[in-house]
C-alpha cells in the first residue's frame, strides 16, 4: 500500500493506453478507479437502443436523462451497466465507437455525467480518473493531472493489437479514425479535449505501458509529498 490519498486525473485522446495505465496506477496506489469514457460509451448504447440519431442533441439528452448508467470503481473489475444490463463488452464495439463522440458532445449529457462522476469520486479517499476533460472540468483541483498522448500511428497500432487486426489497410483506417476523433473532440464547444494548464504531459510514443505507469506513480507520490511540505 502506497499511502497515497488524493486524486489523479489521466486525460488524453483515444488509443493512448489510458485505461490500462489508469487501472495499473490505481492498483499500485491502492486507489479506486473510474473510467469516465465508459460512461459516455454506455450513454451511447442507450441512444442506439432507443433508435435515436446521435446527432439529434435534444433527443440524445432526453434518452440519456432517462437511462440508469452505472460503472464500477474497482481497478481489476470492469462493471458497466445500462438500466441493469451488462454492456461492458458492447461499449467497445465499432457501432458505439463511431457514435460516442457525437453523444458525448451534447452539453446536457456532459452535465449529467460530470455530476455522476463527481459523486463517485467524492466517495473515495484515493482515486484515479481517466477521460478527456477530467483535469480541465471534472476535477480541476486534483492532486495530479496527467495528459497522456502518443503519435496517431502508434495509437493505431496499439488499438489494432487489442482488436486482433493485422491488415495494414485496416490499421491505416484506424489511424484516420483516431485523427477524426481527435479533431471532433478537440473542437467541440463544450469541454474540448486539451491538457489542463497545470497538467504533466506524458508522451508514450516510445514508452511501454510499465514505463508510463512508473512515471505516473512517481508523479503522484511526488505530488502528495509536495503538498505535505506546503
Amino acid at each position: 500500500m502506497s499511502g497515497f490519498r488524493g486524486q489523479v486525473t489521466l486525460d488524453g485522446p483515444s488509443g493512448t493506453g489510458k485505461s490500462s495505465v489508469a487501472r495499473a496506477v490505481a492498483a499500485r496506489l491502492g486507489a479506486a478507479y473510474l473510467d469516465t469514457g465508459a460512461m459516455y460509451r454506455a450513454a451511447t448504447v442507450a441512444v442506439i437502443d432507443a433508435g435515436v440519431d446521435p446527432e439529434d442533441a435534444d433527443a440524445v439528452a432526453r434518452v440519456v436523462a432517462g437511462a440508469r448508467i452505472e460503472v464500477g470503481t474497482t481497478a481489476g473489475v470492469e462493471q458497466v451497466e445500462v438500466d441493469g444490463a451488462d454492456v461492458a463488452e458492447r461499449i467497445r464495439g465499432a457501432e458505439v465507437t463511431r457514435n460516442v463522440s457525437a453523444v458525448s458532445a451534447v452539453p446536457a449529457v456532459r452535465r449529467q455525467l460530470v455530476d455522476q462522476q463527481r459523486a463517485l469520486v467524492a466517495s473515495a479517499d484515493a482515486v484515479v480518473v481517466e477521460g478527456r476533460d477530467i483535469g480541465t472540468v471534472v476535477l480541476p483541483d486534483a492532486t495530479l493531472k496527467v495528459y497522456l498522448t502518443a503519435a496517431p500511428e502508434v495509437r493505431a497500432q496499439r488499438r489494432a493489437g487489442q482488436l486482433g487486426i493485422g491488415d495494414p489497410a485496416e490499421v491505416a483506417a484506424l489511424a484516420a479514425d483516431l485523427r477524426r476523433r481527435d479533431e471532433y473532440d478537440s473542437s467541440r464547444a463544450d469541454s474540448p479535449l486539451r491538457p489542463a494548464a497545470d497538467a504533466v504531459v506524458v508522451d508514450s510514443t516510445d514508452l511501454d505501458r510499465e514505463a508510463v505507469v512508473d512515471r505516473v506513480v512517481d508523479l503522484a507520490l511526488s505530488a502528495v509529498g509536495a503538498g505535505e511540505r506546503t
